[in-house]
């Protein structure tokens, strides 16, 4: 198969056997491109896919998610989120219904597929990563660029949900949601149609000014800067900790979760994964858990006080605190601490089929108490900030307030930075996917 999409890449690296692009202009050129037309990626080809089929489709996923899927349409999507027993977040994705009793899923696996060989619904699964193409176009200009390909108006597709398209001759899956904070969809389809589909895209993006997007780019800029805590880049899964079958499972697959299997721990938190683990409330996500059914964790998310919550905010670190610990990596009188002016904290080393995968996390304090974590560290490019996520405290979530977070993993340097609690998202320039009105935008028309 021909990979147009790799036409550009100046860095490549491997995911699970195929090639991704990782970086085609760089950083500060490839994420501004959403804001006056749109960046077009595929870092996300490698999801795991999975689907859930059977008469008991919707009650399984009730059973392991904090979602109520009971009335989804088939026009719907959900942001699933599955916990353990302790209520602690194994895994998020999304969730999107294809048939009467057949819903598609993407990161939910490798947990998906264990729970589902221990349920006693009617229900069955199959793995189906790498058989479908996935492509982002997200920004001001992303239903411009999509009619255009198209050739076809494609206004009444609402947040959040998707349909089927025909591009030419080949049907192609429309989805309204995405990771840029703005205006942004995803197009999905048969791996067999990637070639075809893409080129098509592209060219339509390159009239509209829309940039290519890397991984590199993709995993902490969209994330921190936008507001969308994950998995991999901001906190672990608590997996191979409980010694449980769960974790053997995990094992026997490491292509699937090498980022888990093999991590490695940054940050002034240390070897305390306990206090890296998160609930849904810690990352603000409240709204995703529905008390109207049974499902895994929901005995320890309801018996929760307000007090042992925590909440998701914008760290903004203090520009001359983090210029004192640069200057140490570059003054022979001092002893180094680690680097900070590196744009992200996205770390890690392959090894084969798996590999070593760094997850940072850097204790912050209000008056000496230590009141949660920071992770997810960037350099804003457009805002000329230093910025990370906070979980922290929810008395302390108010935007201005002063805090010290401690850098330095255990064994090295260690210093203070004063970090203020900053608008969440940062990026608040744009109006948001789930409220933005395309009525103004101007309708497609043939020439």
């Amino acid at each position: 198969m021909n990979r147009p999409e790799l036409e550009g890449a100046v860095l490549l690296y491997n995911v699970a056997g195929s090639q991704i692009p990782f970086a085609y202009t760089g950083t500060k050129d490839e994420i501004d491109g959403y804001r006056t037309s749109a960046w077009i990626g595929t870092p996300l080809a490698w999801s795991p896919t999975f689907d859930v089929y059977g008469p008991d489709a919707a009650k399984f996923l009730n059973s392991i998610c904090t979602n109520d899927f009971s009335k989804l349409s088939m026009k719907g999507l959900r942001h699933a989120v599955i916990c353990n027993e302790k209520g602690q977040i194994l895994t998020d994705g999304v969730v999107i219904r294809i048939g009467e009793d057949r819903y598609r899923t993407y990161w939910l696996d490798p947990p998906l597929e264990y729970l589902l060989s221990k349920t006693e619904y009617d229900v069955k699964g199959e793995n189906i990563t790498g058989q479908e193409y996935f492509i982002q176009i997200q920004g001001e200009k992303s239903l411009q660029i999509l009619e255009d390909a198209f050739q076809k108006d494609l206004h009444d597709i609402k947040f959040p949900t998707h349909r089927k398209e025909m591009m030419g001759d080949y049907e192609v899956e429309v989805i309204r949601m995405g990771m840029s904070g703005n205006l942004a969809y995803e197009i999905h389809g048969p791996i067999a149609d990637f070639e075809y589909v893409y080129t098509r895209v592209w060219a339509s993006g390159q009239k509209f000014g829309a940039k290519k997007l890397g991984m590199g780019t993709y995993s902490l800029f969209n994330h921190t800067e936008g507001g969308f805590p994950n998995i991999l880049l901001h906190y672990p899964m608590p997996i191979f900790e409980s010694g449980d079958e769960m974790a053997d499972y995990y094992r026997q697959r490491p292509q699937a979760c090498w980022q888990q299997i093999a991590r490695k721990l940054g940050g002034s938190v240390g070897d305390d994964l306990e206090s890296r683990f998160v609930t849904p409330f810690d990352v603000g996500w409240d709204f995703l858990v529905k008390f109207n059914h049974e499902f895994t964790g929901r005995a320890a998310l309801e018996a929760m006080t307000e007090d042992e919550k925590k909440t998701a905010v914008t760290l903004e670190w203090n520009a001359e605190d983090v210029a004192k610990v640069f200057a140490t990596t570059i003054d022979p009188t001092q002893e180094p601490c680690e680097q900070i002016n590196t744009d992200c904290e996205l770390d890690y080393i392959f090894t084969g089929a798996t590999g070593m995968y760094t997850f940072r996390a850097d204790k912050v304090f209000a008056d000496g108490k230590w009141i949660g974590i920071s992770a997810g560290r960037i350099i804003s490019y457009h805002y000329n900030s230093m910025i990370s996520l906070g979980f922290i405290d929810r008395k302390y979530a108010v935007e201005g307030t002063e805090l010290t977070l401690l850098w330095g993993t255990p064994g090295t340097r260690q210093m203070e930075i004063r970090v203020k609690v900053a608008r969440y998202p940062y990026n608040q320039d744009y109006i948001s996917n789930s409220k933005r009105d395309v009525s103004d935008i101007p309708t497609f028309e043939k020439a």
